[in-house]
This record gives C-alpha cells, structure tokens and sequence, in this order.
C-alpha cells in the first residue's frame, strides 16, 4: 500500500512536470504516448486506493497563466474531454443519440465574444477558469471574421492552429536552428500570445470554430450540427464534422484517419459532441469532463524493432542530443528509423541500450517516438568526447533533466554562425547550403573546416540518402560549390567572418595591399590604420586574425580551392570617389540593392544607410515616394536620382 502511495505521489509530481513544460513553457520533456501510459496508470491508482491528491492532473485541468497579457476568467469554465482510443467505446457513449464528430486540432483554444457584428473580444483557454486576452492578436488571424451579419452577443469557441506547411515555412527563416519551434502548436502558442500582433499577423495562424456558446434569440432547432452550420454562413472557417451515429460511426473515424497524411493542420484525434444540446446539457459534468461530448485519440501503430545503435548529434548551443537508430520499420505508411530520445534522463527512464528490442509508434501518426523498451539493457557509453570536435563533454542537470554537453568553445557545431557567413551571398554564394543542412554536414562530420565544403563529394552517397537530399539536389549543390570557386579577394576576407570586417571594409584593405594575399600575413596596425575608412579597431582585429598560425593555415588552403581574378590596379581614385550615396526601395536593372552598392564601391563611392547633410544622392526608383528617406532628402535638399539617372551617371563620369 505504502508503496503505490509513492508511487502515485512520483506520478503526480512527474506528469505536473510534463504539463507544465508543455502548456506554459512551450516544449516536450516526454512523449504523448508516455504522458497518456502515465495518466493511465495514475488513474488507476487512485480508483485503486480511493485516494485523488488536490495536486493531481486528474482534477486539475490546466496552470495558472504566467505572462504579461491581461487576464480574465471565463463566464463558463472550459473542462477537458475524457478520452478513449476504443471505438466500442465511442459506440457505447453515443447509444441511441446521433453526435457531431469532428477533427481535435492541437493548437490553442481560443473564446471569442461578437457584440453588434463586431469581434469585442477573444480570449484564450489558459486553465479553464482564467485566460489570457489576446483580442488585437485574434483580429490579424488569417481567416477571422471581423464583423458578421448577426447582431445579438455571440460566444463561440475554435481552435487557433498554424498549418505544418508554414509552420516548417516560419522554422526555416529563424536562423539560430536552436531556437526553432519543435511542433506547430508551441509556435501557434507563441503566435497567439505575442504583445505585439504584428508577429502574429506574419505567422499566418488560423481560427476553426468547434462550439457554439451562445447565440442570445437564435434556436438551432436544438442541434449542434445547426450551429456549426449557423457559423459558417456567419462567415467562420468551422472544424471539418459530420453527422453519426452508432452505426456510422465507425466509418466515419476510417474516414477522418485516411486523412491524416495529407491534412496540413495537426490533429491529435477526434471529438464527438450529443447533437441534441438539450439532451447534452442534462448531463451536466463531473469536475473535469463534461458529459456531453467524448474525444477520441487514435490507437497507435505500434511496431517492435533492435535499437542499433544511440547516434549522438551537438547543437550551435553545445547541447548533444541523443538519437535512436533502429532497423527500418513500416509505421502509418513510411519506413522509419529514427527518433529523438532528447535527453539522458528520458534514456535512462527506458533504460536504453544497444541491441534491446524496442517498441516505436509515430506519435499523433507524424513524429516517430520510442514507446517502449522491452529488454532493458539499461543505459552506457555515454560519450566523454564530443563527437564533432573530439573535445570533453559534461553531464548537466537542468529543471531536473539531465542532459549532456560539449565544453569545447572552438567545436565545430558551435561555430555554425561563422560556416552559415562563409557561404552566404555577399561571402562565397553558395547556395543549398542552409544553416540546417550546414548544422547535419557538420554533426555528421563531413565539413570541419571552411576546405572540406569544397569537397562534399566526398559524402556523395551519405548526402543523397539524407531526408530533402536526391541526385537531383545533390548535383545543384555541387554545382554551386563549383560556381563560387570562382570569386574575388574582398568576398573571401569577408567570408572569413573577422570581426568588423564587413564586405566594404575588406575592399578597402584589399585595394590598398594591391590585391596580394600574401601581404596580409605581415601587414602591422600601422600600416593599416593609415588606410582611409580603416581605423585602428578594424586594423587590430585584421591583423590578429592573420597572426594566428592556424587561421593563417586555413586561409592558404582556401586560396588553393578558389580562383581569383587578376584586379586592375589604378593610382587614381574611383569616377564615384568623395560621393555618398543611400539607397533605397526596390532595383529593376540591378539583382538587388547589394549589386548596386558594390558597383558603388568598386568605382571609388561609399553607401551609407541613412540620408545626411552628407550625402550625395538618394537613388530611389520612386522619386516621389512619401519614405521617411524621400522626406529627409527633400528637407537637406539632396537630390533623389533614380536607378537609371544612376546608370546615366556612371556613363557620363566614365567618359569624362
């Protein structure tokens, strides 16, 4: 007795964890599928015992609220829904009634109030009894009505969600690959609940209503389909729904799953509401379920495989994340082998080791996951070196999850920043090499250093057997690479990532050490200080650089990898020199802004981006635009020239 007592105590206090991290802080420290086995045996245990702790996650529907939006209790508590993965079950709650079954999306629910046809407010779940007011970020959602054509006060719930196909759109615009968003409900979370809306307006998230609240004159002919119905015409995108019963529905459940894997909005199961309100009301609730509706969760596809081996792969962060590598498996229709055990402390919870039979299921049939290790060899070889750069790790615990770590400040993974610049577009312009494949190149140990991208052929066939590789993306990449072997002196200082040595500054240098490479190994400060525009920081950290015998190794190999053409060495200055020019609004004769600027540059002139009383001209293919820069010319009467008076301007001093 004593001993399931503590047990139950463990669980509590474990799935309290888990749900915090989920709903207040945005992230996963455990699966779905361990979460729910947890739940389950938590649930049992207090039948079992007659006991419920106040604290439990039985009772308890959510957390306080932590942030810095307004916040405002709801008029009606928001329960959560029991849940089954038996269809039997889904027959026995319907009987004789017919339900209104419809997706579950996994996103944030939100309220809404309508007063005079006019959104007046929308506020999110938060714990059930409080959420949080988030109505200027609800009017920038996608597909959000503004104003309807019904009068009356209007509350209704839905769910805001982010498709998976921009939510994998968003992800790859964010750089730092470590702070991208794990799933599209944490970046629908973060969307939603920003302080400023235009973030959310850039996020594209979309509001599907799945309940009718109130309607204040209107009858529905007591029937939830009605309602739905009654939204729609309203001008709301509803949740997709039919209408079953306990002969149908089990169809209708084969039906919504065969649309999971070409569905763009993440669903973790169904929900099936009594279609007589009247009926549904009567029911009333226990202390966290109502009695009216019944969610469905789908039974996952489990298949047993041999872990072969734990691959352990470093972030820009220096967290090393262990991988679980398995004999392929058939899962909802793909072959997987693969999945993210995230941390130590989930490892040693499975007590996984090489070799044991494993249980894998795709966790809401999309993200593969360990659902079970059935040999239990328990955990070893935890690596004491760093598998990128050889250096030592460490074993850290942090909100009591243990996790492991390089301690090597010069690691490859952690240089990502300075490997992303080398191939940038004003740097070697290679493209296909984005800051993500770039982070799996270098965890997998094909580029170390700047030469080895170069040389990527070398892993021909590993790379076109990774995911978003073929012969076909392969062979583009090669083809880049072998483009911008051919490049100038200036892009590749750039490139190096010195610091305060941008692209302009690095022709400055160039020109004035006549374009030899060689010189810049024995170039002092004070030579180069003396160079107009180069000061003394800027000379000091060149020359740092070059006086370190390893940067000076490196930069002699990518000479050998690169051509460079000869530069016309002139004594006179450029046909643009003493000019300043800003630069503003799109280009037509030009790639972009950068192509004019360094033409700019090669011809002697300087690019500023705001407009002085020294600036020269303002090119703006608007002249007439109303631009805080238009405006500033206008009152320092700087004259605003246009791309092609640029091009005139060009011709007229080179004949000159």
């Amino acid at each position: 007795m004593a001993d399931k007592k503590k047990r139950m105590q463990n669980l509590v206090e474990i799935l309290n964890r888990a749900r915090r991290a989920y709903e207040q802080e945005d992230h996963e420290i455990m699966s779905n599928f361990e979460y729910d086995k947890l739940y389950d045996e938590l649930l049992g245990l207090e039948q079992e015992l007659g006991t419920t702790l106040a604290s439990s996650p039985t009772v308890n529907v959510g957390y306080e609220v932590l942030s810095e939006l307004p916040k405002e209790r709801h008029e009606r508590p928001m329960l959560s829904l029991d849940k089954t993965k038996e269809v039997s079950q889904l027959k026995e709650f319907l009987g004789a009634q017919k339900a209104v079954i419809s997706w579950k999306l996994d996103g944030l629910t939100i309220v809404l109030t309508y007063q005079g046809g006019q959104l007046e407010k929308a506020v999110t779940r938060g714990n059930g009894e409080i959420g949080e007011v988030i109505t200027n970020n609800a009017k920038v959602f996608k597909n959000l009505p503004l104003h309807i054509p019904y009068r009356g006060e209007l509350v209704l719930r839905g769910e805001a969600v982010i498709g998976y196909k921009d939510f994998e759109k968003i992800n790859a615009e964010i750089e730092d690959v470590d702070a991208r968003y794990k799933n599209p409900r944490n970046l629908c979370s973060g969307s939603v609940r920003q302080l400023n809306n235009e973030i959310t307006a850039q996020r594209n998230v979309r509001f599907f209503a799945f309940t009718l609240v109130s309607a204040e004159g209107e009858g529905f002919s007591n029937s939830r389909y009605e309602q739905l119905g009654w939204l729609e015409r309203q001008g709301f995108e509803v949740v997709e729904h039919r209408l079953v019963t306990a002969e149908t529905v089990e169809d209708e459940v084969i039906q919504f799953e065969q649309k999971i894997a070409d569905n763009d909005f993440p669903s973790d199961g169904l929900v099936l509401t009594y279609d007589d309100i009247a009926y549904g009301q009567s029911l009333g609730a226990t202390s966290k379920f109502p009695r009216d509706s019944f969610a469905f969760k789908w039974a996952d596809e489990i298949k047993e495989t041999r872990l072969l081996e734990i691959e352990w792969s470093p972030s820009r962060t220096g967290l090393i994340n262990p991988v679980a590598i398995f004999e392929p498996v058939d899962l909802e229709g793909t072959t997987v082998s693969r999945a993210s055990v995230h941390n130590i402390s989930i490892m040693e919870d499975l007590e996984l080791g090489v070799g044991d039979q494993i249980q894998v299921y795709k966790a809401n049939m999309i993200i593969p996951q360990i659902a079970e290790n059935l040999t239990r060899s328990g955990v070893k070889d935890i690596p004491t070196e760093c598998p990128v750069c050889g250096g030592r790790t460490k074993i850290s615990m942090e909100n009591d999850t243990k996790t492991l770590y390089c301690t090597n400040p010069q690691c490859q993974a952690k240089q990502l920043k300075s490997f992303a610049l080398f191939v940038s577009r004003d740097a070697m312009n290679i493209e296909g090499l984005s800051e993500a494949t770039l982070e799996k190149f270098i965890v997998r140990g094909f580029v170390k250093d700047f030469t080895d991208i170069f040389h990527l052929e070398r892993y021909g066939e590993e790379i076109k057997d990774m995911e978003g590789f073929g012969e076909k993306s392969y062979e583009n990449l090669l083809n880049s690479i072998e483009n911008a072997r051919n490049t100038t002196l200036p892009k590749l200082v750039y490139s190096l990532g010195i610091a305060n040595i941008g692209l302009a500054n690095a022709k400055v240098i160039c020109k004035a050490l006549d374009y030899a490479p060689e010189r810049f190994f024995d170039v002092t400060v004070e030579e180069l200080s003396e160079i107009s525009g180069v000061g003394g920081v800027i000379a000091g950290t060149f020359t740092d650089y070059f006086s370190d015998e390893n940067h000076r190794e490196i930069f002699t190999r990518l000479l050998q990898e690169v051509h460079i053409p000869k530069e016309e060495i002139s004594g006179e200055g450029g046909i643009l020199e003493n000019m300043n020019f800003v630069i503003t609004g799109s280009v037509e004769h030009y790639a972009n802004r950068n192509e004019v600027k360094a033409v700019i540059e090669e011809n002697g002139g300087k690019v500023t981006g705001t407009v002085t009383s020294k600036t020269n001209y303002l090119i703006n293919n608007d002249i007439h635009s109303k631009s805080s820069k238009n405006k500033k010319a206008a009152e320092l009467g700087v004259p605003i020239i246009s791309e092609q008076d640029f091009l005139e301007m060009l011709k007229g001093k080179a004949a000159d």
